[in-house]
């Protein structure tokens, strides 16, 4: 299966090397270049690319609203942020927006063309570093929202369980021996979430497990990264 791959950052030479890095994998092709937010949402829309790269810092439009607008616009493009930054306003922004990924600039280009093919499956690229930022970025937040809180209602006793463990940092397989079950058992568990509660991926399970108050900051083991 090819993967159709959109190219968005403002430096043209940063625009070029990330299509030499993914012209060595024939499994990807990229469709098109975009030097703004703004040419990002269009070119997404006429495109319909299965990943976008995502710059964060642009003109007209920056990378976090960028995302905003196309997941609000229904696209199935599954966004990486791609960026020099490691400031968890970017951070925390970018995913609540919408983005699957977060990945740095300076990532090795095996890395890169390795966290494309796992956010095109579907999965979250949900890092230790961005998971704990995340996470801390929630111990700032207001009380729960009982508003939030009532799509809990929708999940099964099992479900919530693994949820928490979820937001707890639990990867699948400590998950699977927790609850004395198959991994993937606990992969379909968290499938079943993200439809329920209409979620995109993993890292917003996790922010809203935490706004919904289902776990309280500090609860639970070390955050580790995970993909589903």
């Amino acid at each position: 299966m090819t993967l159709r791959v959109l190219v968005v950052d403002d430096d043209d030479l940063m625009r070029a090397g990330l299509r030499a890095v993914l012209s060595v994998d024939d499994r990807i092709v990229v469709v098109g270049e975009a030097s703004d937010g703004r040419q990002a949402v269009e070119l997404t829309r006429r495109e319909e690319p299965d990943v976008v790269l995502m710059d964060v810092r642009m003109p007209q439009l920056d990378g976090i609203g960028a995302t905003a607008e196309i997941v609000a616009g229904g696209s199935a493009a599954r966004i990486l942020i791609l960026t020099t930054f490691e400031d968890d306003d970017y951070v925390f922004g970018a995913l609540c927006a919408g983005a699957s990924g977060f990945l740095l600039k300076r990532t090795q280009p095996e890395q890169l063309i390795a966290a494309i093919h796992t956010v095109a499956a579907g999965e979250s690229l949900l890092s230790p570093a961005v998971t704990r930022t995340v996470i801390d970025r929630m111990t700032r937040q207001p009380q729960p929202d009982p508003v939030a809180g009532r799509r809990l209602m929708e999940l099964t006793p099992r479900e919530r369980e693994v949820l928490e463990s979820v937001a707890r940092g639990r990867t699948n397989g400590e998950i699977a021996e927790l609850l004395s079950v198959e991994e993937s058992t606990v992969k379909t568990h968290v499938k079943r979430i993200l439809a329920k509660l209409r979620l995109r991926d993993r890292v917003q399970a996790v922010i809203l497990a935490y706004e919904t108050g289902l776990v309280r900051p500090g609860d639970g083991p070390r955050v580790r990264g995970d993909t589903i």
